[in-house]
C-alpha cells in the first residue's frame, strides 16, 4: 500500500547561485532530466553530488526509484534520499519516509519513518497524514493506536485523499478508535467508492444492498459490487455469484453466476455453498462460464493522487 513522491520543482527549492559561465550548473542536469535523457542528467547529477548539492542527491533518489535510466534499486533510492536529507534537503522527507518502510529498501525502520512523517503533515502534506494513519492502525508492525489511526485518516480524508476515506469508513463501520456508526461509515465510503477506489466500492455496496446506514436499494448495490468485481476484488466477484445463483437483488442467471464464482475461486476465494450450483450446470452451461472466466481481465484502477 506505499506510495512515494518527490516533486521535481523542490530540487530549485535549495538553488545555489549557477556555477561560472561554460560549465554545467545543476539546472541544466534538471532540464535533462525533463527531456528524459537520463544519461546524461545522471551523468551530471552524480557530479553535483560529488560536491555535496543535496538537490542532486534528491535527484538520483528519484532516479533509483522510478528506474529512469538505471534499474530500479529500493537501496540506492534510500540511500540517495537520505544523503539528500542530511544535507538540508528537507523536500526529500517525504520520499525517504516512505523506503525507511519499505523492506525492499532494506531493513524498515518505522520510528524514523514516523518521525519524518509528522513532520511532513504538520507542514500540510495530507498522504504524510494517511501514512502516519497506517502506522497508528499497525499496518507496518507497531501496536495499533485506533484513536490516532482515526485522527490521522480524518485529516487526510478531509483533504481527499481517498484511500485514507475508504479506511476512515472501515473504522467507523467497525467501531475502532471512533464511535460505531454505520451512517458516517457509509458517507465516507461511498466518497471513496465515487472516487473509482474497487474496494470501496464493495464496502459500499454491501451497506446500500442491505440497507445499512444508508437507504436499501438492491440493484444500486449490485451495481457497486460489480464495479469492485470487474475490477478484480474476489471478494466481490464471491457476492456476485451469490447474487446471480439467488436471484436477489438481480435476475437469477446461473452462467453469470459460475462464471464470478470461478473467478473469485481462482483468485483465493472459493465457496463451498455454490458447490451444488455449480455441479447442477449443464455441459453447456458450464463451458460458457468458463468461457466468460477465461476472457476476463479485470479494468485496471488508476493512481490516486
Amino acid at each position: 500500500m506505499t506510495r512515494t513522491g518527490l516533486l521535481l520543482s523542490a530540487f530549485l527549492a535549495l538553488a545555489t547561485p549557477a556555477v561560472a559561465q561554460g560549465t554545467a550548473t545543476f539546472e541544466q542536469a534538471l532540464a535533462l532530466y525533463d527531456d528524459q535523457n537520463y544519461a546524461e542528467a545522471r551523468s551530471l547529477a552524480e557530479d553535483f553530488a560529488a560536491k555535496g548539492d543535496a538537490r542532486a542527491m534528491a535527484l538520483l533518489g528519484t532516479m533509483f526509484q522510478k528506474g529512469q535510466g538505471v534499474e530500479i534499486n529500493w537501496k540506492a533510492a534510500r540511500k540517495w534520499f537520505q544523503q539528500a536529507f542530511d544535507a538540508g534537503h528537507k523536500e526529500s522527507a517525504f520520499s525517504l519516509a516512505m523506503l525507511l518502510l519499505d523492506d525492499r529498501a532494506g531493513e524498515p525502520d518505522v520510528d524514523s519513518a514516523k518521525e519524518l512523517l509528522e513532520g511532513v503533515a504538520q507542514a500540510g502534506n495530507a498522504r504524510a497524514s494517511y501514512n502516519l494513519g497506517l502506522i497508528a492502525a499497525g499496518a507496518f508492525g507497531s501496536e495499533p493506536d485506533w484513536p490516532q489511526a482515526a485522527a490521522q485518516f480524518t485529516s487526510a480524508a478531509n483533504a481527499g485523499i481517498v484511500e485514507a476515506q475508504y479506511n476512515l469508513g472501515l473504522l467507523y463501520l467497525e467501531g475502532r478508535g471512533v464511535a460505531k456508526d454505520s451512517i458516517i461509515a457509509a458517507e465516507w465510503l461511498s466518497k471513496a467508492a465515487v472516487r473509482g477506489l474497487p474496494d470501496a466500492a464493495l464496502e459500499y455496496g454491501v451497506l446500500v444492498f442491505r440497507g445499512d446506514g444508508v437507504e436499501r436499494d438492491e440493484a444500486i448495490g449490485v451495481r457497486w459490487l460489480r464495479f469492485a468485481a470487474e475490477h478484480g476484488n474476489p471478494v466481490a466477484q464471491n457476492r456476485l455469484a451469490r447474487i446471480y445463483a439467488s436471484g436477489m437483488g438481480a435476475p437469477a442467471d446461473l452462467v453469470e453466476a459460475a462464471m464470478w464464482n470461478i473467478l473469485a475461486t481462482q483468485a483465493g476465494r472459493p465457496d463451498a455453498e455454490l458447490d451444488p450450483v455449480m455441479n447442477g450446470l449443464t455441459p453447456e452451461q458450464r463451458q460458457e462460464a468458463e468461457t466468460r472466466a477465461g476472457a476476463f481481465v479485470p479494468k485496471e484502477t488508476p493512481p490516486f493522487e
